[in-house]
């Protein structure tokens, strides 16, 4: 059950009673007689009062309990969580060095994904990711394609090397980005979202090239997939939110 409390107290604040001898104890009660604990608990819990008493030897006019449901006070909402973020917060720049907004994909399904040039997966995946592209993008689909070499250096080259590669040799349409570290202490922030938001079979790494994430149109991530899962077959997952 949420509840929120708030606490106010004079003099200043006393180290918590627990781990203390009975001396220490003794000692701090005049303290905790002498402060004021105004505490908001949620319907249901005005025992709360007596226990704090009973523990505490403290008198009646010492606490005051009121239930209430969570309330919101100066644009603060108690006892609610705090709003996540999601794709949309995030700015990134693409393969030109451009600064671009993930918000301008907002209302759209995006699979995001660390790709490379040099890699056994490369020429099965961009195949697959182009025409995923064409067959769904004109249904609020896309791809964001985000170069790394953190892995076996199979992305070594320049980002206008990368461009041309892509577009080039497999026609992709679909939004490629600037390079990024995905793991380790140079991790991009738009990556250290997407890992926090779901956590792999090794914990938050990624763990080679072409690993993949699909989030839905308000941009929360609702899928995992390691680098061996093609494209075509989460394209089913791709349908059910393009649908959505």
């Amino acid at each position: 059950m949420a509840s929120s409390a708030a606490f106010t107290a004079a003099p200043s604040p006393v180290r918590p009673l627990h781990g203390l001898a009975d001396g220490g104890r003794r000692a701090l009660r005049p303290a905790l007689a002498s402060a004021t604990f105004s505490i908001r608990a949620p319907s249901g819990l005005s025992e709360f009062s007596s226990s704090l008493r009973r523990r505490f030897s403290l008198s009646s006019s010492t606490i005051r309990v009121s239930e209430s449901k969570p309330r919101r006070t100066s644009g603060v909402v108690y006892a609610t969580a705090a709003t996540e973020k999601s794709i949309h917060d995030f700015t990134v720049k693409d393969i030109d060095g451009k600064d671009v907004s993930l918000s301008k994909f907002k209302g759209k399904v995006l699979l995001i994904v660390n790709v490379a040039s040099r890699c056994g997966l490369t020429t099965s995946n961009y195949m697959e990711l182009s025409h995923i592209y064409e067959k769904y993008k004109t249904q609020g689909f896309e791809i964001l394609a985000f170069p790394c070499n953190q892995f076996g250096s199979q992305e070594p080259g320049t980002n206008s090397e990368i461009k041309q590669f892509a577009c080039t040799r497999f026609k992709a349409e679909f939004p490629i980005f600037d390079k990024v570290d995905v793991n380790g202490p140079k991790t991009a922030p738009v990556y250290q979202f997407l890992k926090s938001s779901a956590g792999g079979f090794l914990g938050d790494l990624i763990k080679w090239n072409f690993e993949k994430f699909l989030v839905d149109k308000n941009g929360k991530v609702v899928e995992r997939y390691p680098p061996t899962t093609s494209p075509f077959q989460i394209e089913k997952d791709i349908r059910k939110l393009v649908a959505a």
